[in-house]
């Protein structure tokens, strides 16, 4: 039970004052006649006001001003809140207003950066000023410095460095990018805040930046004290606006060179049906860029749009408006359906009417709305570039002999993503950025013909690989492993002539750890002493469970407060039984999803239940006496239980035709032979079709064909409209075993004709494959099973072919090859592979080999150690190798030797 605690009410006043332009404090404009000031998060505030000619101070707003707002909390100290200060531009009057009244629409100080562009610089490339891999701080200093040393925005301050924001924290992420000369300093600060790079205010006149979601993103929503907006305390109005305008079901990503990539949405709402968009990606030349792409949209236009309002109490408040908590604050408030739920503050509006009456409102977004943000934050950085967290360097390869040689790029940027494919699989994407190549090695102009982009894994010995080719300075590829380290170096390539790599960047690609929807409340019932615990499939939204969804955990507990128990799992829409649980004591059911990285979704909302004892204590000795029915308690139609009633215990002539109803006799009631041809009238078997030899139900068109003329064996045909030779067909053999019938069974082609499907069944053999159009070669899977071996596995020819072989010898075989080492998910059985460990220098080389996952079940890993000494035969320096750990995430090798090793590995999970 939830308690609310009273507000305790304090004076809360707000009021004007106006300062000279970046100047003093010139005093209160205490005559107002009602203001609103709007103070949203990343953007530029704003005021509307109305003052009366005659009000004291009025002649301060004849001329250009600065006004701020101030409040104050119980007869405390007026404060200035951030982004509270305002520039008098714009005025409006009426000669018929007897007060001479002017209204004022001024924009916050931050409209003033619009006034400070970036010129062009001492190096520029294709007319662009380059930044290669600096941080925000530096380029917004490049901004404001060269402007203040030329005199524009002189009484702009800066309380960020370019190391570290304003909080005095390292810069979090660098950028390379290409900025025109013209572009101005508010545009690029709007740019970086939606991009998710920074967070900015102003508090008066200084300019504050942070790190994205740090200062200006403080969770007060958790913890023992949470600030809790509450309906009739803190808020009296809740308006939610909804749209549907934005839907989409299905979206065609279009990128470089044809690729087309279609993504669906079956989750999204329909009413009208499917509904489609289109979306022009240039630069993408990848499958797995273009998938997260449009992933992301379908994501961003997946469900209804809805912004949340809500109306701010002041007088009862125990909460107030850029006091206890501002713009980019995360608090506890009523969600769309009016239930608690954490909030984002997108906007605060304070106003005063023009009877002094205080009030306002927010404008908050819900976990859905923050996940757009990101996404579409994701999508920008693919399409633009130039944002990262940074890397570690490298050697760089040397240069190719030739012709002029390019120079190396510089300001390597390499942005990693994680993705869900088409199979559900997690798969990681990276976007990488760098300043233009304009000169060769001598520093003479040079123009590249394309940029190549270079990848590895980040361990000695692996190869470097091509991994895309760019007529620009951003390039996309994908898919790589996840939760794998990578090394990634760019270079120029001029005339035919490969140019010197740029410093590598060593990045990790992340691991999805995004989890699953939240699953639907479960629905229960009991029975027969037992609870049934069912799952409709859905998550709690409605929407159908993601492609890596792997299973829903059903946890119990004996109230709601917990302890929970995992009591069993459910893998698709279904139910689970618990029995052993007292009678008429209550359960309370709850569930969690799964994905395939093993990333947990938050509970479900509970439900409860207790489970029913087998009969009812009331009925005994009432209605059950013994084992018969006591007379008169129940009716007849109660006692007689449903298919109890058989033939055998029909009285012979109890039924006659008046008891019959109408259809009540069907043909499945008509005994054999009972109908013969007398009984049929003229037109019985119009319609039909019997032609020659064979019967047919329709001459053309979708039929069915008994015996047909052209079969050597006895067989049915089953032929769709417009396919009549591409049909299926059931028939019997005697040509394949000896005195036996073979029943088979064959499908028609595919649309291309590569394909046909036999299943084939005899006596002592049965085969079900997928073969060539012709049904005369291997094409696809394999099931055989015979008297003495058995065989599963895929047959197309013999550089593929892989099967399992079981036979009477007890023994099983295995042709083909096994996948070495990747990631395969936490129910792999089996993980193999091989790795090369570089020397770990002096003292003890130890290294972990990780599954890549946690792994659900026990371990076991072989595995064999050999090292690379020029001589094979050498044991010197001699030593000794242990596996000393094995975990579920991997397992642990100790060695004494000082050079490197590499493993040959096998692990299973049991």
């Amino acid at each position: 039970m939830q308690v609310i605690s009273p507000g305790a009410p304090e004076q809360y006043t707000l009021r004007l004052v106006a300062h000279a332009p970046n100047g003093a404090r010139l005093g209160t404009l205490p005559h107002h006649l009602g203001f609103e000031a709007g103070l949203p998060l990343n953007d530029v505030p704003s005021l509307k006001a109305t003052y009366p000619a005659a009000g004291i101070g009025s002649a301060w707003l004849e001329q250009p001003v600065e006004i701020a707002v101030e409040v104050s909390v119980g007869g405390g100290p007026w404060l200035e809140p951030n982004d509270a200060r305002f520039l008098r531009i714009k005025r409006g009057s009426n000669a018929t207003d007897a007060t001479g009244a002017r209204t004022y629409d001024c924009p916050g100080y931050s409209w003033m950066l619009r006034k400070l562009v970036l010129y062009a610089g001492p190096v520029m490339a294709d007319g662009k000023r380059p930044f290669s891999a600096v941080s925000a701080g530096a380029i917004l200093r490049t901004f404001i410095d060269e402007g203040q040393a030329r005199g524009a925005l002189p009484g702009l301050a800066v309380s960020f460095s370019t190391t570290h924001d304003s909080a005095g924290q390292p810069w979090n992420k660098t950028l390379t990018l290409q900025i025109e000369p013209g572009t101005d300093l508010l545009t690029l600060l709007l740019n970086l805040s939606e991009q998710g790079v920074c967070d900015w205010t102003i508090a008066g006149r200084t300019l504050r930046c942070y790190n994205e979601g740090t200062v200006l993103g403080e969770d007060l929503a958790s913890g023992p004290a949470p600030t809790d907006l509450r309906l009739g305390r803190d808020i009296d109005d809740a308006p939610a606006t909804a749209t549907l305008e934005d839907l989409a079901t299905a979206i065609l990503v279009r990128g470089e060179a044809g690729l087309t990539v279609e993504r669906t949405n079956p989750s999204a709402p329909a009413p009208w049906g499917r509904w489609e968009a289109s979306q022009s990606q240039g630069g993408v030349t990848d499958q797995g860029t273009a998938i997260l792409l449009g992933d992301n949209a379908l994501q961003r236009a997946g469900r209804e749009r809805t912004q949340l309002t809500r109306g701010i109490r002041v007088g009862a408040a125990r909460w107030l408006p850029l006091v206890h908590y501002r713009p980019g604050d995360v608090v506890l408030a009523p969600g769309e359906t009016g239930a608690m739920e954490p909030l984002r503050v997108r906007q605060v509006t304070v106003l005063v009417d023009s009877d002094g009456a205080l009030g306002g409102n927010l404008v908050l977004s819900d976990r859905f709305i923050e996940r757009e943000i990101r996404l579409a934050r994701q999508a920008a950085g693919i399409l633009a570039g130039g944002v990262s967290s940074g890397g570690t360097g490298g050697e760089p390869a040397p240069a190719q002999p030739g012709g002029r040689v390019a120079a190396p790029p510089q300001g390597l940027i390499v942005t990693p993503a994680a993705y869900v494919d088409e199979y559900g699989f997690a798969r990681g994407q990276v976007t990488a950025t760098w300043s233009p190549v304009t000169a060769d090695t001598a520093g003479v102009a040079i123009d590249p013909d394309r940029y190549e982009l270079y990848a590895r894994v980040n361990e000695a010995g692996q190869v470097w690989r091509l991994i895309a080719s760019s007529d620009d300075t951003t390039a996309t590829y994908s898919p790589l492993v996840v939760d794998e380290t990578y090394g990634f170096k760019v270079r120029a390539v001029a005339q035919g002539t490969p140019g010197e790599f740029s410093a590598v960047v060593v990045v990790l690609i992340p691991d999805d750890v995004t989890p699953p929807p939240v699953p639907s409340t479960p629905v229960l019932s009991t029975r027969l002493g037992v609870i049934e615990a069912a799952w409709d499939g859905l998550a709690d939204t409605g929407a159908a469970m993601p492609t890596d969804f792997e299973l829903v955990r059903v946890h119990m507990a004996a109230d709601d407060e917990g302890p929970w128990t995992v009591v069993d799992h459910l893998r698709a829409a279904g139910q689970v039984l618990v029995a052993d649980q007292p009678y008429g004591e209550m359960r309370w059911f709850r569930l969690t999803s799964v994905d395939r990285r093993g990333n947990e979704s938050g509970p479900s909302a509970a439900a409860q239940i207790a489970t029913a004892p087998l009969v009812d204590t009331d009925v005994i000795g009432e209605v059950i006496s013994g084992a018969n029915i006591v007379d008169g308690t129940l009716v007849a139609s109660d006692k007689v239980v449903a298919n109890t009633i058989t033939g055998g215990l029909i009285q012979s002539l109890a039924i006659q035709a008046g008891h019959i109803a109408a259809n009540a006799v069907s043909a499945d009631k008509i005994q054999a032979g009972a109908v013969d041809a007398a009984k049929l009238t003229a037109t019985a078997i119009d319609g039909k079709t019997i032609t020659g030899a064979f019967i047919r139900t329709a001459a053309s068109g979708r039929r069915l064909e008994f015996a047909p003329p052209s079969a050597t064996y006895p067989e049915i045909r089953f032929i769709p409209a417009g396919a009549g030779t591409n049909f299926t067909r059931l028939r019997t053999r005697d040509d394949r075993f000896s005195g036996e019938a073979t029943f088979e069974v064959t499908s028609g082609t595919n649309s291309s004709t590569t394909a046909a499907s036999q299943t084939t069944i005899a006596a002592g053999y049965m085969q079900m494959q997928v073969r060539d159009a012709a049904l005369t070669g291997d094409n696809g899977g394999l099931m055989e099973l015979a008297e003495s071996y058995a065989r599963y596995g895929y047959m197309h020819n013999a550089s593929d072919e892989q099967y399992f072989w079981f036979d009477s010898s007890g023994r099983t075989r295995h042709v083909g090859k096994w996948w070495d080492f990747t990631n395969l998910g936490s129910t792999a059985g089996i993980l193999a592979g091989s790795i090369v460990f570089a020397a770990a220098g002096s003292g003890a080389n130890i290294r972990f080999l990780s599954y890549g996952t946690e792994m659900s079940g026990n371990m076991g890993p072989v595995c064999v150690l050999r090292r690379g000494l020029s001589s094979p035969t050498s044991h010197t320096p001699s030593g000794s190798w242990y596996e000393t750990e094995s975990l579920q995430t991997g397992f642990r090798i100790s060695s004494s030797f000082p050079d490197g090793f590499a493993i040959y590995w096998w692990s299973h999970r049991h």
